[in-house]
């Protein structure tokens, strides 16, 4: 893992679109099915949106029928951290990147095998690309 990445809040609503910014610096979520990865079947590199971190290898990614993009694990150990979440009335784990601390979505243990885990993104906070990860 690279050196964390550290922006002003000013810096951050300069690179990012409004919706982005809300969701990865805001901890917010888009609305369900709404997203511009939620039913993509593209093969490639799910990215940070904020700094490039690769996070999620397509490959591992799956319909899970909540209407945001779900993957049964990251791309890598290091790609991802949690955080314990006990916001809106509930107790989730909130997953984000590791590189920039991103808030990306969270983290459910009922997922399928292998793993078990339904790592539930938003779109937003992703970026699709074609290429190997770094």
């Amino acid at each position: 893992m690279t050196d964390k990445i550290r922006k002003t809040d000013e810096e951050w609503r300069a690179q990012l679109s409004a919706e982005q910014y809300e969701v990865t610096r805001r901890h917010g979520t888009e609305r369900a099915f709404t997203g511009a990865y939620w039913d993509t079947k593209e093969a490639g590199i799910y990215r940070c949106v904020c700094c490039g971190n690769p996070l999620f290898d397509a490959a591992t990614k799956y319909d899970s029928g909540t209407g945001w993009p779900s993957f049964w694990q990251p791309l890598s150990p290091g790609s991802v951290t949690t955080a314990e979440d006990n916001s809106w009335f509930s107790r989730r784990t909130e997953v984000l990147c590791a590189r920039c601390d991103a808030h990306l979505g969270h983290v459910f243990e009922d997922g399928p095998q292998p793993t078990g885990l339904r790592y539930c993104m938003n779109s937003a906070a992703l970026e699709l690309d074609g290429t190997a990860p770094e």
